[in-house]
């Protein structure tokens, strides 16, 4: 069975975002640093998940990348207009994205249809609050925090809706010299 890998910035104190727009300026962008670990998650992966509402600026932002070869992001803009995408949503009716689907029906139903198909494994980005939906279904094998050296005291917290205690085990950590940590945790007793 395929597994659904969550890769996310967060902060320190464990916030993904701020304010009503997802804002995320506090992140620190350690390109170099970080790639290796991204694209070793890119070559384990053929699927990404995103929710709507992160996809709308998220897919447009990619596929514009891609077609800039001196972009910082290019390389990164490949491998995510490559991929195979699959956008969450209760109100679009059709995908204007090429290489991305729909997924209309119910969360739990859909994503496990989806390790259940052959392939590599599937990451997620997000946004929040459908991250935040696939945590409370413990629909997330593996979570993959970049800790960003800061602490923001508010926020939108993904394990808000948790029901009850999640047990996790570390499986890799990595800081940078950015003061980023990487943090690579498997579920356990799903």
């Amino acid at each position: 069975m395929r597994r659904l890998i969550l890769q996310m910035q967060t902060s320190l104190d464990g916030y993904v975002s701020t304010g009503p727009d997802d804002d995320q300026s506090w992140v620190t962008w350690d390109i170099e640093s970080l790639k290796p670990f991204v694209f070793e998650l890119f070559d384990s992966v053929d699927t990404i998940l995103i929710g709507r509402k992160l996809a709308i600026d998220y897919i447009p932002y990619w596929q514009d990348t891609f077609t800039k070869p001196d972009d910082a992001m290019h390389e990164f803009a490949v491998r995510i207009v490559g991929a195979k995408k699959i956008v969450f949503t209760k109100t679009l009716e059709k995908s204007v994205w090429d290489n991305t689907e729909l997924a209309k029906g119910e969360l739990r139903e859909e994503v496990m249809m989806l390790k259940e198909q052959n392939g590599k494994d599937i990451v997620v980005y997000g946004g929040s609050s459908f991250v935040a939906a696939l945590v409370k279904e413990r629909l997330i094998d593996e979570f993959q925090f970049y800790i960003n050296p800061v602490v923001l005291g508010k926020g939108v917290s993904i394990f808000g809706s948790l029901e009850e205690r999640q047990k996790l085990i570390l499986k890799k950590h990595v800081a940078f010299q950015s003061g980023i940590v990487m943090l690579t945790y498997g579920t356990v007793n799903k």
